[in-house]
């Protein structure tokens, strides 16, 4: 079970981040397989129920500004729903500390994007799509990368590691 505890949220990270990046979109299946594991593995973590109830509340209102963000055309609507499903299992108590590290890596993300667009492309990696999309000055940014970043930079400290530590 400790396993279990530790490898889902960090495998789905990894995950959504290359799927975004590769293909800058993320796959709602992967949003729903992470909420499913939310609800299937909370009670091996111990969660009083007012806990689990701010893991939740975490989430909702997390879906709720990514709706927004959304609305406004400034994240797609696939990482809205990813920062909604991650939120899950970070829950209120690191959402600030996850919204800043998202942010800081967003930035960075962006800037680096921002570079490689500046650059010409040889051949070869022109006709690889992924590469071709992602130097595509109209594309957007593909920020569920930075929110995967965020999340496993964060993972270490939320009551899944404590969790898996006692199981052993």
């Amino acid at each position: 079970m400790s396993m279990l505890l530790l490898a889902v949220f960090p495998l789905a990270m990894i995950f959504g981040a290359l799927w975004d990046l590769t293909t800058m979109t993320i796959p709602n299946l992967l949003t729903l397989a992470l909420a499913a594991a939310f609800a299937a593995l909370v009670p091996f973590v111990g969660l009083t129920w007012q806990a689990m109830g701010l893991h939740v509340a975490a989430g909702v209102l997390m879906l709720l500004v990514g709706m927004g963000l959304f609305a406004f055309g400034w994240i797609g609507g696939g990482d809205a729903k990813f920062v909604a499903a991650t939120m899950l299992w970070v829950g209120m108590s690191d959402l600030l500390v996850y919204l800043l590290l998202a942010s800081v890596f967003g930035g960075i993300l962006t800037l680096l994007v921002l570079a490689f667009r500046s650059l010409p492309l040889p051949l070869f990696m022109l006709r690889q799509d992924w590469i071709a999309r992602l130097h595509d000055r109209k594309e957007g940014i593909p920020y569920g990368v930075a929110l995967a970043m965020g999340g496993l930079m964060v993972f270490p400290q939320t009551v899944w590691f404590e969790a898996a530590a006692h199981a052993v």
